[in-house]
């Protein structure tokens, strides 16, 4: 399977990982609708891509801005068949050090933002009965990891909205994919937030020295290909410890199986 036709919608497509997904899905004739904050850098990445996507630039924490959102991107392409919540931004901090405003920012953006854009989308897939989500979360998500308490809390999170909310709507022709990174060359260590909320300004020589984002980036589009709901792309000992967490996909299949077979209408009519 390709993506050849699908309209796929990228946040955080300006830079790193984002900008390679589009890449990669635009070569393989996907429709884009890419968005971030810069405009003048998601219409680099545009052009890089071509095909003329939809370039549509806004705050994922706005939550006023979600609907027309929605509603544009909708309407440009007939609908969505793949929501990419890229957007984020990591931390490197101590816990003891941090500042709880560092906590809600990280959280916000990483957890909350990502929930509000797919919560606004979601009803539209479920009616259509087709559609992918993914969610780009971190080997972070799945091993605490120092000086990423916040981002950690936050990643976790993510995986455990995508896992259940995989479960209730894989019976209505849903496909829910967790996508966890190792070290990617990118700028997440240069942009993440100290104990202050600065930017950090320096990057980390596992970055530095981390997989080339295109290489990444076709490994997710590939994995996602086949359906995999639990996307590791990593290697080293960071790839051990993404292994090391994966969920059963047995254990995937049975909780869906529950849903498939009315646990929800059992706990609304109060039953267990």
């Amino acid at each position: 399977m390709t993506f050849a036709g699908q309209a796929a919608w990228i946040t955080g497509a300006s830079s790193g990982i984002g900008a390679a997904l589009a890449r990669v899905l635009a070569s393989q004739g996907a429709r884009l609708v890419l968005s971030g904050r810069n405009t003048a850098a998601l219409e680099d990445v545009g052009a890089q891509c071509g095909g003329e996507p939809l370039i549509l630039p806004f705050e994922t924490t706005d939550r006023a801005a979600l609907p027309p959102a929605v509603e544009q991107v909708w309407n440009w392409s007939g609908g969505i068949d793949l929501l990419v919540n890229n957007a984020g931004i990591s931390q490197r901090s101590l816990a003891v050090d941090t500042a709880m405003a560092v906590y809600d920012r990280i959280v916000d953006v990483d957890l909350l933002a990502p929930i509000a854009l797919t919560q606004e989308l979601l009803p539209r897939m479920v009616a259509r009965g087709s559609g992918r989500i993914a969610m780009i979360s971190s080997v972070a998500g799945k091993v605490g990891v120092p000086m990423r308490t916040a981002y950690c809390a936050a990643k976790f999170g993510l995986a455990g909205y995508a896992d259940a909310l995989r479960a209730e709507t894989a019976h209505l022709g849903l496909k829910v994919h967790n996508i966890y990174p190792g070290s990617i060359r990118t700028g997440v260590s240069r942009n993440a937030l100290t104990a202050d909320g600065s930017a950090r300004g320096v990057s980390d020589k596992a970055i530095d020295n981390g997989i080339d984002p295109d290489e990444a980036a076709s490994a997710m589009v590939a994995a996602m290909a086949r359906d995999e709901r639990e996307i590791v792309v990593a290697v080293g000992v960071e790839k051990d410890m993404g292994e090391l967490r994966r969920m059963p996909d047995a254990l995937l299949d049975q909780v869906a199986a529950m849903m498939a077979a009315g646990y929800a209408e059992k706990m609304n009519a109060g039953g267990q």
